[in-house]
């Protein structure tokens, strides 16, 4: 599903160059659970992103699907995004001025399906999640597990190929992370490709792979 090969990014300050990645190359297989560990700065965050294509690397290939990342323009990337791709953030990034059911349809209504379609999909995605309650709340009335909650759901809508997670419960208490962590294990079950980035240990066990990042260079690549 994922190919990146010779992966580097690098930020420059004057004649210096600052790197963050260096000679990244993993294969990463359709209905995978992998988890990406390290310690802070050490190219966590940015691996995520440039697999989920909000950044690009400096150097080398990026396959998605046997297509090639790194040669897409910036329509191309917006149509992936949209059709094959979730994401779930630690800040959780939904909509304030929006209630829990617009912000968990929003992703339908970019990719233009209709009221009938997204009413459907909005309610089974509302009951799966046990927040049919909450849905004319508005993320300010919601509690930060709640909030959480929302943002998987968002992520999931689409049924995109791919869920990428960044710290998806750092900001969670022990139990809300727990609820967090098995829908995600259900998710994979479904068959949906997950990579997750993480601290947590005991999330760390939730996935399939784990890869281990430090000083920017993959050291180790192992299965759970």
């Amino acid at each position: 599903m994922i190919q990146l090969k010779n992966i580097e990014r690098y930020y420059r300050s004057g004649l210096q160059k600052s790197w963050v990645l260096r000679d990244i190359n993993l294969n990463i297989k359709q209905g995978e659970f992998l988890t990406i560990m390290g310690p802070s700065g050490s190219g966590k965050s940015t691996l995520l992103n440039i697999i989920g294509m909000l950044d690009q690397p400096n150097n080398g290939e990026y396959m998605f699907l046997d297509e090639p990342v790194h040669k897409f323009r910036e329509s191309r990337l917006t149509e992936l995004h949209k059709n094959y791709i979730g994401f779930v953030f630690q800040a959780y990034h939904l909509i304030d001025e929006l209630t829990v059911y617009e912000n968990i349809e929003t992703p339908l209504l970019y990719r233009g399906i209709k009221s009938k379609e997204r009413k459907s999909l909005v309610a089974d995605v509302l009951d799966r999640f046990n927040i049919v309650a909450k849905k004319d709340l508005f993320p300010s009335q919601l509690s930060g597990g709640q909030q959480q909650l929302v943002g998987v759901a968002r992520a999931v809508i689409g049924k995109p190929k791919l869920l990428l997670a960044d710290e998806p419960t750092g900001n969670l208490h022990t139990s809300q992370g727990e609820i967090i962590m098995d829908l995600f294990k259900e998710l994979h079950k479904d068959g949906m490709t997950i990579i997750q980035v993480t601290h947590n240990e005991r999330n760390a066990q939730y996935g399939t792979r784990m890869i281990g990042l430090e000083d920017g260079f993959v050291r180790s690549d192992v299965a759970v």
